[in-house]
């Protein structure tokens, strides 16, 4: 946890005691009370949640569990990704972005291009990519070498359990093995990616050729073991139930309290683009629903973003009284959602996240990848009046 900043940290949170009161849905009236005495939510206690229609009696009890553990924060970093090449061994149904060396639309970048916007200011950058059987694994490597040769104090978030197994295998070696020289280049965390939905039902559908859940697992596990931090994800809005997105949250918690290893858990709403698994996107209340569901289920998950990429800046500000308290950061350079044609921009600047930030009344604190604190943003008029 970072050093909190201030007062804006508020364990006992007045709002305690007035949500019962506008809960419409009574079935939450148990589940607010197990959430009173600090009581884990089970299997059962989630698929109420997920069914329930009651969309601000589900917000008001995540608020205030991420008031008891964030207070009035919420958080950002200066980042940017970097998708280094879309050419894929891999056809899977749901993507925009992969697609096959020689076709219209394929690339690899080159190392100037890499670098070519990264600046001092950047703190992190967040690099996932596509399994191109052109590269081995030292292509791979060299980006995060190349990144780390030229701007030294940049922390690196790469790659996915997908790439990692990919390598593992391309190199006829252990995960450990990979994972020890992706440290060893500078990687001081892996992203989320790759884990869709853990359903076997979906990834036959959808990803047949990808990784499943118990692979995914074990490779974030694994780097946990090795004290590298990780992000989770969840991909939803497509062909999952509810009962899928509850088993997938329950295994991530599972694996959280063996570990301690993950970050944050970052929702991801699936966008249809061209491949129209389904004809439109997830509402914003099934945006908002997910959000404060994840809140309520993983409570030893210290923070939940709400990904602005996805969801759309307006939600994701929304979001931070549903329970997130991370607006992820201004991830210049996204390629993979934007390839879905996501209508979000291509990048957010600070000014822009700080006042988002603000106008939704919570306090800007500006982290790092690991989620050290670099500064909280007070007074934050100039940027309201930006």
């Amino acid at each position: 946890m970072p050093k909190w900043i201030g007062d804006g940290r508020n364990t006992d949170s007045p709002v305690k005691w007035e949500v019962a009161i506008l809960i419409r849905d009574r079935e939450l009236f148990p589940i607010w009370e197990k959430i009173k005495r600090g009581e884990r939510l089970d299997a059962r206690d989630g698929l109420r949640l997920f069914e329930s229609d009651d969309l601000l009696g589900l917000g008001l009890m995540a608020n205030w569990l991420k008031e008891k553990k964030t207070g009035n924060f919420a958080f950002f970093v200066l980042n940017r990704q970097i998708n280094p090449t879309n050419i894929c061994v891999l056809s899977c149904r749901f993507c925009d972005y992969a697609t096959k060396k020689n076709r219209p639309g394929a690339y690899a970048l080159s190392e100037q291009q890499i670098i070519a916007g990264l600046s001092e200011d950047i703190k992190e950058v967040h690099i996932t990519s596509a399994l191109n059987n052109d590269w081995d694994f030292g292509g791979y490597l060299r980006v995060v070498e190349l990144i780390k040769e030229r701007f030294p104090h940049i922390q690196i978030k790469a790659y996915t359990a997908v790439e990692i197994d990919y390598f593992a295998r391309r190199e006829k070696t252990s995960v450990a093995n990979i994972l020890k020289r992706l440290m060893a280049a500078g990687v001081v965390c892996l992203p989320g990616g790759g884990a869709e939905v853990f359903s076997e039902r979906v990834r036959k559908s959808l990803f047949p050729f990808k990784i499943g859940a118990s692979r995914w697992l074990e490779i974030h596990r694994a780097a946990h073991q090795m004290g590298l931090k990780s992000n989770a994800t969840m991909l939803y809005g497509h062909i999952e139930t509810y009962e899928e997105r509850l088993a997938h949250l329950l295994k991530l918690r599972e694996l959280q309290d063996e570990t301690r290893g993950f970050l944050s858990f970052v929702p991801l709403a699936y966008q249809p683009g061209r491949t129209k698994v389904v004809p439109r996107q997830a509402s914003p209340t099934e945006d908002l629903k997910t959000i404060a569901v994840s809140r309520l289920l993983l409570d030893n998950f210290d923070h939940i973003k709400a990904y602005w990429v996805t969801m759309g800046e307006d939600t994701a500000s929304a979001a931070l009284y549903f329970g997130a308290d991370d607006l992820d950061g201004t991830v210049g350079g996204e390629k993979i959602m934007h390839a879905a044609e996501a209508s979000s921009p291509a990048a957010l600047t600070r000014e822009l996240l700080v006042k988002l930030i603000t106008e939704a009344g919570r306090i800007p604190v500006e982290r790092d990848c690991l989620y050290n604190v670099i500064r909280a943003h007070e007074p934050v008029q100039e940027a309201v009046n930006a």
